[in-house]
C-alpha cells in the first residue's frame, strides 16, 4: 500500500535555504572525486553582528563564523575561478550533509552547496 505525503494548507512548506554574505578566506580548491565529478570547495568567513551580553559576561564570543561551502555546479565555480581571497561574495544555496568513507571509517560534514556566487566587491589592495 503506497502512502501519498499530504500538506495541510496551515503547514510551512519545508524549506533549506542559506543567503550568506562574507569575505572568501582563501583561494577555492578544485577536487576531482573518484565519481568523475568536479567539485570546488571554498571558506566564506562572515562577520557576526556585535552581542551586546557578552561584554556584560566578560566570555570572549567569536566575531566570525568561517562556513565550508562547495560548488557543483560547472557555472558556479566559473564564478568562483574570477574570486580572490578577501572579496566579498554574495553566497545563494541550501545546508547539506555529505557522507564517505575514510581510512577511519564512515565519516560526514555539514556545508553549503552553492548554487549561486557573485563577487560583490574585491578585496581592499595589500
Amino acid at each position: 500500500m503506497a502512502v501519498a505525503a499530504v500538506q495541510r494548507d496551515d503547514e510551512p512548506e519545508h524549506r533549506n535555504e542559506v543567503h550568506l554574505v562574507g569575505r572568501l578566506a582563501g583561494e577555492p580548491v578544485s577536487r576531482d572525486l573518484p565519481s568523475g565529478d568536479v567539485v570546488v570547495a571554498f571558506r566564506l568567513v562572515v562577520d557576526r553582528p556585535p552581542q551586546p551580553q557578552a561584554r556584560s559576561t566578560g566570555r570572549r564570543v567569536p566575531s566570525v563564523d568561517t562556513l565550508e561551502c562547495a560548488a557543483w555546479r560547472r557555472g558556479v565555480q566559473r564564478s568562483l575561478a574570477g574570486c580572490e581571497p578577501g572579496d566579498l561574495v554574495e553566497v545563494e544555496g541550501a545546508l547539506r550533509r555529505r557522507f564517505w568513507r575514510s581510512p577511519g571509517g564512515p565519516a560526514s560534514r555539514s556545508e553549503v552547496e552553492a548554487v549561486r556566487v557573485r563577487r560583490i566587491r574585491r578585496a581592499p589592495p595589500g
